[in-house]
């Protein structure tokens, strides 16, 4: 059995709707329950954010901060979030902290990292730490969404194994967004853009796309491995691939010819790509793809009760995965994950999520959902921004 990596201590200060919070936990599940509104999902975001990335709801930095309720945005003052993690990596516990700083001066926001209180140079020193992955409702459209969501989804798998490819997607992100507005400035009548800087440009993207496409692939082909082996009964098996042309040159070729090929391809596209206002070849135009395994049936052409179980059965994929290669189980945030499946699809749930050694967070407004946990997780009662008190 994998170690456990749990989160004892969840500290806040003026996020979403908590003026402060101190809640103390024991490494066991733990599930949250409440009315909607009582602040259950927020606390998951508070912990999504101590990953790299931008936490489960996407928000600005600025949209998570408490009060002053009226004052718009960029007016808000900070927030921060700060766990206790039970960690075997160090032996003793280490403080992860991350939050909104504004400077008094110049009024200008960004977000710090700090480990065991020393500044992090960037997000990326969290994921060496931590791994968390989670389970909204807004992800069961996952399947029939627009193929941006299901490379988000992919993406955040592979920064719970490989936390540089956030910085990599960032830097690929800024210099895409570069070399549009160039191509866009001498598209409409501007300044000829300089081709020794988009030459520079596109030497980054194809580095950068090159390193993604690679990641990707290698992390859909363990995560196909492993589905394979386990059969998340009653939880359908998915079988998964990604669609790219990236993707498939990797394939074939090593590394450095991929890049030289995508650098062509860019410099030869410029005019096309100027004309259709972005560019059409790259990472960015990837996909997921996920199929039901017993029907031969893409998910989106599943029903919404077999897209959910398939996506479930593939967070417990990646969770094993993720303990077979971290050497323990990554936090789960699983948002009203009972809801909306059968007793017999919850109480399996549960059992996998105990028999991975992984500390959950699993939030509902029914208490009774999750009577098949009992003395095996810890139960709370939030309540209007507070913890009421242990159930």
């Amino acid at each position: 059995m994998a170690s456990i990596v749990a989160v004892t201590r969840l500290a806040l200060t003026q996020f979403r709707n908590y003026d402060g919070l101190r809640l103390d936990t024991d490494g066991r599940p733990v599930v949250l329950t409440g009315p909607n509104g009582a602040g259950k999902t927020n606390l998951l975001e508070a912990l999504s954010f101590l990953a790299p990335g931008r936490g489960l709801r996407r928000a600005s930095l600025a949209e998570v901060t408490r009060r002053p309720a009226d004052a718009s945005p960029d007016e808000r003052g900070g927030w921060a979030v700060s766990a206790r993690l039970a960690t075997p990596k160090a032996g003793v516990p280490v403080t992860l902290g991350t939050g909104l700083e504004r400077d008094e001066g110049s009024g200008t926001a960004r977000r710090v990292v700090r480990i065991d209180g020393r500044p992090a140079k960037s997000q990326t020193a969290l994921g060496a730490w931590l791994a968390v992955i989670w389970l909204t409702p807004q992800m069961d459209r996952l399947f029939i969404e627009g193929p941006g969501e299901r490379r988000r989804f992919l993406d955040r798998l592979v920064f719970a194994l490989q936390p540089e490819h956030a910085r990599q997607l960032s830097e690929f992100e800024s210099v895409l967004r570069e070399r549009g507005r160039l191509l866009k400035e001498e598209r409409d009548g501007g300044r000829p853009a300089d081709p020794v800087w988009l030459d520079a440009l596109e030497e980054k993207l194809a580095a950068n796309g090159v390193a993604i496409a690679a990641a990707r692939r290698d992390l859909v082909a363990r995560l196909a491995a492993t589905v394979g082996e386990v059969a998340d009964a009653p939880f359908p098996t998915p079988l998964v691939a990604i669609a790219g042309s990236m993707e498939e040159e990797l394939a074939g070729a090593p590394a450095l010819a991929a890049e030289e090929s995508y650098r062509q391809r860019l410099k030869s596209g410029r005019r096309r790509d100027a004309a259709a206002g972005m560019t059409l070849d790259g990472p960015h135009r990837s996909d997921l793809m996920v199929s039901h395994a017993g029907k031969r049936r893409p998910a989106a052409d599943c029903s919404t009760g077999e897209q959910k179980a398939l996506l479930i059965a593939l967070t417990l994929a990646h969770a094993r995965l993720l303990a077979a290669e971290r050497g323990s189980a990554p936090i789960l945030l699983l948002d009203e994950i009972a809801a909306h499946l059968d007793r017999t699809r919850r109480e399996a749930l549960f059992d996998a999520v105990i028999a991975l050694n992984a500390q959950a967070w699993l939030t509902g407004t029914d208490a009774a959902w999750f009577e098949a946990l009992r003395d095996r997780a810890q139960h709370f009662s939030v309540q209007d921004g507070r913890i009421e008190g242990k159930l």
